[in-house]
């Protein structure tokens, strides 16, 4: 198979779909794999190293999508590389397609054949192919809130972790998944005092047990939250319905209620967010303030550390990607339910039930498609 590898076009986007070392393997299998010129220069492989993997170099994002059959990315394509996409394209990649009616149309009038990392499975009820920038986002989370917090970007000029004598920063993670987990450990390590909020016992049980009583565990109510919620310092939404749009967990009333300079950090914002008052930001502009509390939503997070989240990324989506490559979509998902769950978009038919109800499309079971 023809794989293309583009460069990332969204802004402050640095990642690259395949690394190298991924590139190599795919060739040690028998298939073509067409790089884009500098798409690797933000994770510092140079057109060189792609070569010398035995994947060849396109001049442009152009050739790229006129000669290969499976296109990898990072991020959801944009407008100019949507209108690329033909019926016989594979694009396999991170969609986040509920809350993004636009790009939902457009990959329906592309007739091309769209899998999802978000909303593939595993055994466990994981999302394995998420869960590596989850881990990224939810420890740069805590990084995002403590700068945030900083008088010079508008918070409130606390500390995260105090010092002597002057007590820490509060924060609240709502949702003890990948992101919550990873928020609550970074938090914790800078000093500061955490509270969990999640609707599962067995979730809190199990960060109670790993924290220990460093870390307040609380069941999430709209009661139990607004408490929280208004006397923390930060508070990160780590949140998450597979494939559907994110709850809107935090109104706009309770944002009027919290202390000024007090930082929001919506790490759901992919999947449109889970503060009523957020909207998508980029990295040149992170953070915006609604009632004197600082909001930090950017839409690709783990692209800030773009090395790191490149070959974490690799090492979860390689073996789906050979799959595809070695025996073309339709065998690799009937073979697999759990890949099968990524299949969005086919034929010019919605595939996954979040997003056809989130936009009041048709669905069409992906098993109906193969």
């Amino acid at each position: 198979m023809r794989v293309g590898v583009p460069k990332e076009i969204k802004s402050q986007e640095y990642r690259v779909g395949l690394t190298p070392d991924g590139a190599r393997e795919l060739v040690a299998r028998g298939h073509e794999v067409l790089v884009e010129t500098q798409a690797g220069a933000g994770i510092e492989a140079g057109d060189g190293e792609y070569e010398a993997a035995g994947a060849r170099i396109a001049p442009d994002a152009a050739s790229v999508f006129a000669n290969a059959e499976m296109i990898v990315k990072v991020k959801e394509p944009q407008a100019e590389e949507r209108a690329r996409l033909t019926s016989d394209h594979i694009l396999f990649t991170y969609l986040h397609l509920a809350p993004d009616a636009p790009q939902t149309q457009d990959l329906i009038k592309s007739g091309a054949i769209c899998i999802a990392y978000e909303t593939i499975t595993d055994d466990d009820g994981g999302l394995p192919l998420l869960r590596p920038m989850s881990q990224v986002a939810g420890r740069l989370s805590v990084q995002a809130g403590a700068q945030s917090l900083e008088w010079e970007r508008r918070g409130r000029g606390l500390l995260m972790g105090g010092v002597p004598g002057v007590a820490p920063a509060k924060v609240a993670v709502i949702g003890g998944g990948v992101v919550g987990e990873n928020a609550t450990q970074i938090a914790l390590g800078m000093g500061a005092e955490v509270t969990v909020l999640d609707r599962s016992p067995a979730v809190l049980e199990r960060l109670s047990h790993r924290f220990g009583s460093s870390l307040k565990t609380v069941y999430s109510t709209k009661g139990s939250l607004e408490q929280v919620v208004l006397v923390s310092d930060v508070v990160v939404g780590a949140v998450l319905v597979a494939g559907a749009g994110a709850p809107k967990l935090v109104t706009r009333e309770m944002v009027s209620g919290m202390k000024n300079g007090s930082v929001l950090v919506d790490v759901a914002i992919d999947q449109g967010g889970c503060f009523e008052t957020s909207k998508a930001t980029t990295h040149a502009e992170p953070t915006f303030v609604v009632d004197g509390v600082v909001h930090y939503c950017v839409a690709n997070m783990p692209g800030a550390v773009p090395r790191t989240s490149t070959f974490a990324l690799t090492n979860a989506t390689l073996p789906y990607v050979i799959r595809l490559a070695d025996k073309g979509w339709r065998e690799a998902l009937q073979a697999d339910p759990h890949f099968l769950n990524g299949l969005n978009v086919v034929d010019g038919k919605v595939t996954c039930a979040p997003v056809a109800k989130s936009q009041n499309l048709p669905y069409v079971a992906p098993e109906t498609v193969l």
